[in-house]
């Protein structure tokens, strides 16, 4: 009798709050919250003040779409001294400042405002955030004034070669917080809004598989391969598309990381650019996250090792030491941003909390949980970790 009345009490007490269901949390998840519980609520408390601005408030006349298709520039496309007018030269690893990035800022924006205001729900149970996250979500994907169109076409364009490139597919990999926010949402939202959210984005992920844009992505061999799969993959998550989840845990299998790892845990293309150590971790986090979200009891990617031993530990324990310890790098200093990275990176964070690795959260934790440098946000999706737990 008294165990039934403790749950009738449990469930009033969900019901009233509105809380999510969770599972036990690990003592890693644990110790995340409470450190960046502060940090959680503070990003809500501004989020809650936030109006929607969404890729229709900016546009560029270098811009071959309308209004709702979503542009950028190619960060390392730049003047040719030559031929000022004419077609823009690449500079690797250079950011060229005068390039269109107003809807890639509205962009990260949005996925700020979403992690936040779905972390916090997470903590608390509080519905005003779930609230004002569909007045954002309606306004990206419902909306028909400020709405964005589900594709990719215009993305790191190229003054006087492309009007747009597979490469700027890689813009957004800000979504995936998004998607994953609406996860943690969903239950508190109304059914017809989430109805509308997923049919945007179940309309995106056929886009990026099936558009070339898309299918030259995916075939890409370095941390562009990783970061389609990594967005496809969140994307389907949210649409419960079980057949593409299947095909992306093979393709990590038998692809990504056979292809992409060196049998020492390092990742040889994201070595040979202009910015090795930033690029490296970049790629690490990437394929950690594919781990986190595709793993399943039957499947999990965190346990697989290809015959010849490579796999997500071995490049979390290949890259620790240099993260701990950046003086350690024997390589050349990346050309731009060296001093910037590296900051709280996930890898750290969800491989400690699967391989119960103590040092690799401590060094999380004393990292950098708010970065503000552009290029860092830029290439860090997830700054929203307790949703993706």
């Amino acid at each position: 009798m008294k165990n039934l009345l403790a749950v009738i009490l449990i469930a009033v007490s969900c019901a009233f709050t509105n809380k999510p269901s969770q599972p036990d949390q690990s003592p890693i998840e644990k110790a995340a919250e409470a450190l960046l519980k502060k940090q959680v609520l503070a990003e809500a408390a501004w989020a809650m003040q936030q109006q929607p601005i969404t890729i229709t408030a900016s546009s560029s006349p270098r811009s071959a779409g309308g209004k709702h298709d979503f542009f950028s520039e190619a960060d390392y496309f730049w003047p040719n001294p030559q031929n000022p007018d004419g077609p823009y030269i690449n500079r690797d690893g250079m950011t060229n400042p005068d390039n269109f990035v107003e809807h890639r800022k509205a962009m990260i924006r949005f996925s700020k405002i979403i992690g936040a205001l779905a972390s916090a729900y997470k903590i608390t149970g509080d519905v005003k955030y779930v609230n004002q996250a569909v007045v954002h979500l309606k306004a990206w994907f419902i909306d028909e004034q400020t709405l964005m169109n589900p594709s990719l076409w215009f993305a790191q364009a190229v003054k006087g070669q492309f009007t747009g490139r597979n490469y700027g597919i890689i813009d957004t990999i800000h979504l995936m917080e998004v998607a994953q926010g609406v996860i943690v949402m969903e239950k508190a939202i109304d059914a017809k809004t989430v109805k509308y959210i997923k049919q945007w984005f179940a309309m995106y992920t056929e886009w990026l598989t099936t558009s070339k844009p898309g299918i030259q992505e995916k075939e890409v061999k370095n941390n562009h391969a990783t970061c389609w799969a990594m967005q496809v993959a969140s994307f389907a998550k949210l649409c419960n598309n079980e057949a593409v989840l299947d095909s992306l845990r093979a393709r990590y299998k038998t692809i990504l990381l056979p292809r992409q790892m060196g049998t020492d845990g390092s990742f040889p293309l994201e070595i040979e650019r202009t910015k090795p150590y930033g690029y490296s971790i970049f790629n690490l986090d990437a394929m950690t996250m594919l781990c986190q979200i595709l793993s399943t009891p039957k499947d999990n990617l965190w346990n697989f090792e290809t015959t010849d031993g490579k796999s997500i530990k071995k490049g979390i324990s290949y890259l620790y030491p240099f993260v701990a310890d950046k003086s350690k790098w024997a390589l050349k200093p990346d050309v731009m941003y060296w001093d910037n990275w590296p900051v709280a990176q996930p890898f750290l964070l969800f491989g400690a909390d699967t391989y119960h690795e103590n040092n690799w959260f401590n060094t999380w934790k004393n990292l950098d949980h708010n970065p503000k440098v552009e290029e860092v946000i830029r290439n860090l999706p997830i700054r929203h970790p307790l949703i993706w737990f």
